[in-house]
């Protein structure tokens, strides 16, 4: 069985932040991210880890940014194992094999960029937390306006919207990310910057979704970040992963129900199906929801790029 990563240490090495799935590294004009088999569901980290989860996340990554490269800076510098393990000897870490072992597939170097505090959520499909404001708002009824977004009468959960819809939010470090609209993220940001981001958020999603189509995937919604490099928007973080999207396969679609996805939901399903309160601390997930979730990210992976997870 793959060995499952839930934490990393690098000797000489302090960390520099943690996420609720990603340990950063601090190399100075550098970031390394390290990507675990970490999973949260309902902001709460699970105790059990996914096999190939972190691998996943990253090496997917790797492919989306190199693809969008021609459109869009970011920041990726390389996933390649040798550059990466130079670097962090160069910085004063010391790898042992295990530490070499532990940190191979599921690292990237990337560039320091400043961050800005909002998530950039572009939806294709009507679902999640969208699906659940236009049915309080009476939107099956009736035409709904939603965080300033005008919405017709009369859709259904998992149906494709007449445009995708730019639906930003704040960043929770914990808790709940809230869903806002432009205006808001005009006051946070700026006019100016809100609507770069607006638009290049809709740009990648329209290039992303057309490119997984193709390979019978839909991708129905996803979230992007931004940062500020050398001057530059830069798109940072994770990109169109199954843990920051929501991806349905295109050949058993069906509007009016929620659709299966190659992301968590599964283990939300199950969490929901044991009547968890969705407070710390989690319960331990069983080996079939385990297996069950990570054959879902490889399977996304495969889909996507067309190869198996290497």
């Amino acid at each position: 069985m793959t060995n499952i990563v839930l934490s990393t240490n690098i000797p000489g090495l302090p960390r520099f932040a943690t996420g609720k799935v990603r340990d950063v590294y601090d190399l100075g004009r550098s970031l390394l991210i390290v990507a675990t088999d970490r999973i949260s569901a309902f902001d709460v980290v699970m105790p059990t880890g996914i096999p190939d989860k972190g691998k996943v996340l990253t090496q997917l990554s790797r492919f989306w940014f190199l693809h969008l490269r021609p459109f869009i800076a970011n920041h990726y510098i390389t996933a390649d194992p040798a550059f990466i393990q130079a670097r962090l000897t160069e910085a004063g870490a010391v790898l042992d094999s295990e530490t070499r072992a532990q940190l191979a597939g599921r690292s990237m170097l990337v560039l320091k960029a400043e961050v800005y505090p909002v998530e950039c959520v572009v939806r294709g499909y009507i679902s999640g937390s969208l699906w659940s404001e236009y049915r309080a708002a009476g939107g099956p009824e009736r035409a709904v306006t939603i965080h300033g977004i005008e919405l017709p009468a009369g859709l259904r959960e998992s149906d494709r919207l007449p445009e995708p819809l730019f639906t930003p939010a704040t960043k929770a470090t914990t808790g709940h990310d809230e869903n806002i609209g432009m205006a808001e993220m005009r006051e946070i940001v700026g006019t100016e910057d809100a609507e770069a981001m607006r638009r290049a958020s809709l740009d990648i999603y329209r290039l992303a979704a057309e490119r997984a189509l193709r390979n019978g995937i839909i991708i129905a919604d996803t979230k992007f970040e931004f940062g500020i490099h050398n001057g530059t928007l830069t798109l940072v973080d994770e990109v169109l992963t199954p843990d920051s999207s929501r991806f349905w396969d295109a050949a058993t679609w069906t509007p009016g129900q929620p659709q299966p996805s190659f992301d968590k939901q599964f283990v939300r399903d199950w969490l929901i199906s044991i009547g968890w309160n969705r407070e710390p601390p989690a319960p331990e997930l069983p080996a079939d929801v385990v297996q069950g979730t990570a054959s879902r990210y490889r399977e996304a992976y495969r889909r996507i790029t067309g190869t198996p997870l290497p």
